[in-house]
């Protein structure tokens, strides 16, 4: 036996590893084989029944043993190459599938990459976490600063609305005070408007007080010279004196203080 082998169910495999050999010892006697004559095409079932018939024997199945076999058989082998593809058909038809592949991971890979999963997640979670927890932050104190600009809005406004209602306040006490001073000095013009006419009529008054006394005084006189001719000079100055000064303390008597 040139080749490993195992019989199942009374026949024999050949195993895969032992297909190599064989191939070689087939390529090895291909040149001398196919110096014969090949009178006809060679069937594939004449090849398949002759490798059967090696295998359930336990022989080996390559091109020299099925060349015999067929001779045996009165079987004309015919060339080389076409006995070869009928003998790769029958070997394929022959071979037994092959197992799946286990592709499933161990568990021990499963729970490494679970654990490394699990730990890229808690480092990202991490990560949110702290930029989270600091723009979380920084709001809160962006609250804080619009509720201190807020109630310092307040603040201004509530001082604006006391300063505008002062200014309110002072306008119509201005507007007040300005009527009272418009109205003393209108009261102040018509006293200086009475106390000038009075003046005018005192000092008109007077001058017609003064002219009277410079009447007076003329025709006196004219009267005292008169008299002083028929009564005599002093008896008439003291007289007409004495009426003079009188007229005078009058006049006196309306001249302004």
């Amino acid at each position: 036996m040139s080749g490993a082998g195992e019989r199942v169910g009374g026949r024999f495999y050949v195993l895969a590893a032992a297909r190599p050999r064989l191939e070689l010892d087939d390529m090895a006697d291909q040149q001398s084989l196919d110096k014969a004559p090949h009178p006809s095409p060679l069937a594939y079932d004449d090849v398949a029944a002759a490798a059967q018939g090696l295998a359930d024997d336990g022989l080996p199945v390559d091109l020299r043993a099925l060349r015999e076999a067929l001779a045996g058989k009165q079987k004309e082998a015919g060339p080389t190459q076409v006995l070869h593809q009928h003998l790769s058909a029958w070997r394929a038809a022959q071979a037994e599938p092959a197992e799946p592949i286990n592709v499933a991971p161990p568990a021990a890979l499963i729970t490494a990459l679970g654990d490394w999963a699990q730990q890229l997640m808690d480092q990202a979670a991490a990560g949110q976490r702290d930029a989270q927890a600091k723009t979380e932050s920084d709001l809160a104190f962006l609250l804080a600063l619009s509720g201190e600009a807020e109630a310092e809005l307040a603040r201004t406004r509530a001082t604006l609305a006391e300063r505008e209602a002062r200014i309110a306040r002072l306008t119509v006490e201005l507007r007040q005070a300005r009527d009272i001073a418009a109205d003393a000095l209108v009261g102040k013009a018509k006293d200086q408007l009475a106390i000038q006419g009075k003046d005018a009529q005192l000092a008109d008054l007077r001058a017609q007080l003064e002219r009277q006394v410079a009447n007076t005084a003329a025709e006196s006189d004219a009267r005292l010279a008169a008299e002083m001719e028929l009564v005599g000079a002093v008896t008439a100055r003291d007289h007409h004196a004495a009426e003079l000064a009188a007229m005078r303390a009058q006049l006196d008597t309306f001249s302004p203080a």
